[in-house]
């Protein structure tokens, strides 16, 4: 499979809580790839939390370190890359998802309020009613998310693994020899 992606990288997008960076770690070794984590990489660079970000600085500041972490990050090859669940709201951003393969892991409302259920540490459900919250993400985001090369419906059953091994598996339905760039 790495033959086929000949260096590409793969950015996973997707809503939070879906598994990005799981899946990502995940696919990274079977890929024999490097894993990154856009919000891990913010963290490290700022020395705060997403939280932090948002409360101090806004919204508009975090997305413009989303979006200057990400171009850095698309120079890069042989990388598995776990964005943020906000990245594709930036036209910008698509240009530098377009250096890579674009997997979008899809769950369901209800598996997302299950495993965000009690998580704190996500600024925009901090509020009285986060499935209202979350519902009207899910309905701005869904038409970018719909862009990706590859959508991987996920289900509350599938382990990390499978659903890495389900991207896998699908690679050669979008990936053909003789579209790649010769890394």
């Amino acid at each position: 499979m790495t033959n086929l992606l000949q260096g590409l990288n793969v950015f996973i997008i997707g809503m939070m809580g879906t598994g990005k960076t799981t899946v990502g770690q995940v696919l990274a070794k079977q890929l024999g790839y490097r894993f990154f984590d856009t919000d891990v990489l913010i963290e490290r660079v700022v020395g705060k939390t997403i939280n932090e970000i948002f409360a101090v600085e806004g919204e508009k500041k975090f997305r413009d370190l989303e979006s200057k972490v990400l171009e850095e990050l698309s120079a890069y090859t042989k990388s598995a890359i776990a964005t943020g669940g906000g990245i594709i709201l930036r036209r910008k951003n698509w240009s530098y998802l377009h250096h890579g393969l674009i997997v979008w892991l899809d769950a369901p409302r209800e598996i997302l309020l299950e495993r965000l259920a009690g998580d704190n540490t996500r600024p925009l459900l901090q509020q009285p009613d986060p499935g209202s919250k979350l519902q009207s993400l899910l309905e701005q985001r869904i038409p970018l998310y719909a862009q990706a090369d590859l959508h991987i419906p996920i289900t509350s059953e599938q382990t990390p693994e499978e659903i890495a091994c389900a991207i896998v598996s699908k690679i050669p339905t979008v990936l053909k020899p003789e579209q790649l760039p010769q890394v």
